[in-house]
């Protein structure tokens, strides 16, 4: 089940201790909701910038970080900070990380506006790609914070 949010802070959903974002695979993290992730966890910003400067994370891929009481998946949305977010490696990255938190057997997922923002990519395809891909996973409720007000 998808639930759209029009605005909000995907960290104090109640009840959701796992997030998702759309990143660049260059290994940098300093504009909109990506600095929010570095600021919040910077051991997982260390792992996802060493595997990208090693080459590990690429377009599509989804790097997952466990933190203290959920996860938090690395999308790989855009190849560099310079470049527009890809929908296909929305789509993939989307569908590697619905099966990794079924495999973890999480429930609860929240997400800003991916590969839309900073990406530059038409929200509205986003949305269909999410509807799709989602569709497929129900046993994940899945947050989609359209505006993100940060706290």
């Amino acid at each position: 089940m998808i639930y759209w949010i029009k605005e909000g802070n995907i960290f104090t959903l109640d009840g959701v201790h796992s997030y998702a974002h759309g990143c660049n695979c260059a290994g940098a993290m300093g504009k909109g909701i990506a600095l929010q992730f570095r600021k919040r966890f910077p051991e997982m910003y260390l792992e996802y910038k060493r595997l990208c400067k090693e080459g590990a994370f690429t377009l599509g891929d989804v790097y997952a970080y466990q933190h203290e009481r959920g996860y938090i998946f690395n999308l790989g949305t855009q190849t560099s900070w310079r470049t527009r977010a890809e929908l296909l490696a929305v789509k993939s990255s989307l569908e590697k990380m619905l099966s990794l938190a079924e495999k973890y057997e999480l429930t609860k997922i929240a997400l800003p506006r991916i590969g839309a923002g900073l990406g530059g990519l038409n929200w509205q395809e986003v949305k269909e790609v999410i509807e799709e891909v989602g569709s497929r996973h129900l046993s994940i409720q899945l947050y989609i914070v359209e505006k993100y007000k940060g706290d």
